[in-house]
């Protein structure tokens, strides 16, 4: 379910090989005095009946690789990257991807400074 700030999965598991998780990524864009506009996210869930909470930022110009940053995060808890919670479902993803354009009032082709994608953790 994708709402505007929110993107919840969850999988009852029971097929084999997919892991029974529950997953709600929230996000909201702050500004940092240093670094300017700076996307965070907030990731909660349970992961095979394993509670998890984790929390990351991205900078303005590298917050549209959002996908791999949660798949990473879901990976450190157990979760592997074919179940992922964003790329299940494509059209959920593309909602995501231009609420966050909105929220950040970005416009493609702008640059990105590779200085921030060392700091983002690519």
């Amino acid at each position: 379910m994708f709402e505007p700030g929110h993107l919840q999965r969850s999988s009852a598991g029971g097929m084999p090989g997919i892991p029974a998780f529950s997953v709600d990524v929230r996000y909201e864009v702050r500004n940092d005095p240093a670094e300017g506009a700076m996307l965070h996210f907030r990731m909660t869930g349970e992961i095979e009946g394993k509670p998890f909470a984790d929390e990351f930022e991205l900078h303005r110009d590298t917050a549209f690789n959002f996908a791999s940053s949660i798949t990473r995060i879901a990976g450190k808890h157990g979760l592997h990257p074919n179940f992922g919670p964003v790329l299940r479902n494509h059209k959920e993803y593309d909602l995501m991807f231009e609420d966050i354009r909105s929220k950040l009032q970005a416009v493609p082709g702008e640059p990105v400074n590779l200085d921030h994608l060392l700091k983002d953790g690519f």
